[in-house]
C-alpha cells in the first residue's frame, strides 16, 4: 500500500547536502557521528550504489531537479541556467507546483545565483549568514575586499545574460575568489551558520504549511568549504585520531586527463597553490569534513524531529542526497571535478509511507535522475514524457530489484569529455573529443580493486573486457534499463 486509506496527497521533504559523500555512519563509516541520517536510512531504504550524472554542484543538481543528463541540458558548468538551453523543461518540483502542491526551496537547492523562480510557490528564501565566525578572519577578508575594489577588481559575481521576458539570470560570472581559511572551529550556536539559521526556516514553514500538501526543499551547505563548524562538533573528532587516506596516490597508469589539480581548495588561504599537502593540513581537512558533516547532521535531525513532532511523517515521503561526492586525499585528490568512484558515488536515501521494506541496504544500482521519476510514482503523480530516468520504487518493496544494470556520470576537460559508466563489476571510462575517437580510456576492477588503484584498460589482456565495456557505454542508459 504505497498511499493513505484516505487518498491525502503525500507530502515531500526534500534534504539536499552539499558535497556530502556517503561518509555515514550508515554506510559504514564507523569513525563518523551521524544519528540522525542514520535513523532516517533505518526508516527506508539507503542504496549503496548510487550515482550523480556528474561531480560538480549546479550540472549535478540541474541534472536531478530536470530528470535529464548533462549531455540532454548541456549544463556542464556552474554559470549557466538550463532556462537557457532547455527553456521550456518542467522541473521535479514545478511539476509538484502543477498537480496542486506548496512548493518551497530554502537555502541551496538549484546552484546558488541560478534560481528557478517558476519552480516554486512562492520566492525562493536564502539564509544570511556570515562564512565565518571569526572577527579576525571576518576583517581579514573585508579588507581585501576593499582592497581589490580599489584596484578596479571587480569581486563580485555578475549577471551577464538575461531571460529577455522574465528577467531571470540565464548566465552569470563567478565572483573572484577571496577565501579564508578551510576550516574553523567557532565556539558559537548552531544557528550562527546557514544551516543552522535552514533548519529554524523549515521548522517554522512545517508549522505553517502542515495542513496543505507540500514539497519542501531543504538544502544544507555544510559539508561544503570552508569547513566552519561550532566546536562542539570539532570535539567529535580528536585530531590525533583522524586517518588519512590510505591510497594518497594516482592509480598506476592513470591518463593525466583524469586527474584534477584542485584548484577549489587551494584557494583557501593556507594551501599551497601547487603539490601535495602535508599530512598534518589532509589531517585537519579531513577533520573538518567530519565535523561539518556532524553538525549538517543535527540539523537534519531538527527537521526531521518536527515533522515527527507535528505527526506529519506518516503521510510524508523524505529522499535526502548529497549533490556529488567528495575525494579527501584519495589518489592525492581534493574536492570533486572527476569520474573516480569516490567522486560520483553518493548518499541517497529514501523513506516513503507503506513502503514494505524499511531499514534495507539495497546493491540496486541508482542515478539522480532517478528521484524525479521516483517521487512522481511515489506520489501518484502523472510521469513527465522524456525523463530519462527511471523509478526506484520497486527497489523500495524489494531491495534484491535491480532496475538498470548500470550507472552514468560524466565530466568535462575542456574540449574533451570523460564519459563513464559503472557495472557491477567494471568502471569503464572514456576521454574524447566529440566525433572522435578516445585520446584515454580506463578500467578500473572492482572485485579485486574497489578503491580504483591500478587502470587496466592498456593491458593487452583487457582488450576484449575494453570493447564490451565500449559497446555498453555507448549503448547509452536506455541500454541499462532492466526489464520491468
Amino acid at each position: 500500500m504505497w498511499a493513505n486509506a484516505d487518498k491525502r496527497k503525500l507530502n515531500v521533504l526534500f534534504l539536499a547536502v552539499d558535497d556530502l559523500r556517503p561518509e555515514l555512519g550508515c554506510y559504514g563509516a564507523t569513525q563518523m557521528k551521524t544519528p540522525n541520517i542514520d535513523a532516517l536510512a533505518a526508516s527506508g531504504t539507503q542504496f549503496n550504489r548510487a550515482y550523480c550524472q556528474q561531480a560538480v554542484c549546479s550540472p549535478s543538481r540541474t541534472s536531478l531537479l530536470t530528470g535529464l543528463r548533462p549531455d540532454t541540458t548541456r549544463v556542464y558548468d556552474l554559470q549557466t541556467h538550463f532556462r537557457k538551453t532547455i527553456p521550456s523543461v518542467v522541473t521535479l518540483p514545478e511539476h509538484f507546483k502543477q498537480h496542486g502542491y506548496h512548493t518551497q526551496g530554502l537555502s541551496k537547492i538549484f546552484h546558488l545565483g541560478l534560481d528557478d523562480p517558476q519552480s516554486w510557490s512562492v520566492p525562493h528564501w536564502d539564509p544570511k549568514s556570515n562564512t565565518y565566525a571569526s572577527a579576525e578572519t571576518l576583517e581579514m577578508l573585508r579588507k581585501e575586499a576593499q582592497d581589490l575594489t580599489a584596484q578596479g577588481e571587480d569581486v563580485t559575481a555578475k549577471v551577464l545574460e538575461r531571460d529577455k521576458k522574465t528577467g531571470m539570470p540565464l548566465r552569470v560570472s563567478r565572483a573572484k575568489d577571496i577565501k579564508g581559511p578551510p576550516w574553523e572551529s567557532a565556539d558559537v550556536p548552531d544557528n550562527t551558520f546557514a544551516d543552522g539559521a535552514t533548519a529554524d526556516r523549515a521548522i517554522e514553514l512545517l508549522r505553517e504549511i502542515k495542513d496543505k500538501p507540500f514539497f519542501l526543499a531543504v538544502g544544507f551547505r555544510k559539508p561544503h568549504l570552508p569547513f566552519v563548524a561550532p566546536k562542539n562538533y570539532y570535539d567529535m573528532y580528536p585530531l590525533d585520531k583522524v586517518k588519512l587516506a590510505d591510497n594518497p596516490y594516482p592509480p598506476r597508469d592513470c591518463p593525466e586527463i583524469a586527474m584534477h589539480r584542485w584548484p577549489e581548495l587551494r584557494n583557501y588561504k593556507g594551501m599551497p597553490k601547487k603539490g601535495d599537502l602535508s599530512d598534518k593540513q589532509a589531517r585537519e581537512l579531513r577533520r573538518g569534513y567530519y565535523a561539518a558533516t556532524s553538525y549538517t547532521d543535527a540539523q537534519i535531525g531538527r527537521v526531521i524531529g518536527e515533522l515527527d513532532r507535528l505527526g506529519l511523517r506518516d503521510n510524508t515521503v523524505i529522499v535526502l542526497w548529497g549533490d556529488h561526492g567528495w575525494q579527501l586525499g584519495e589518489h592525492g585528490e581534493w574536492t570533486k571535478h572527476t569520474n573516480f568512484e569516490i567522486a560520483t558515488r553518493v548518499p541517497l536515501i529514501i523513506s516513503a509511507p507503506g513502503q514494505k521494506q524499511v531499514g534495507t541496504r539495497t546493491e540496486a544500482f541508482a542515478e539522480f535522475v532517478d528521484i524525479y521519476p521516483t517521487l512522481c510514482d511515489l506520489c501518484g503523480l502523472p510521469m513527465p514524457n522524456g525523463l530519462e530516468g527511471t523509478s526506484l520504487k520497486p527497489v523500495l518493496s524489494d531491495s534484491k530489484r535491480q532496475v538498470k544494470t548500470a550507472a552514468f556520470s560524466q565530466y568535462p576537460r575542456d574540449k574533451v569529455m570523460g564519459h563513464s559508466i559503472r557495472t557491477d563489476r567494471y568502471r569503464y571510462t572514456e576521454w574524447a573529443e566529440p566525433g572522435k575517437e578516445p585520446a584515454a580510456r580506463e578500467v578500473y576492477d572492482h572485485k579485486t580493486d574497489p578503491k580504483e588503484n591500478v587502470n587496466i584498460a592498456n593491458l593487452p589482456e583487457s582488450k576484449a573486457l575494453v570493447a564490451e565495456l565500449a559497446r555498453k557505454l555507448h549503448n547509452g542508459w536506455q541500454g541499462a534499463l532492466s526489464a520491468r
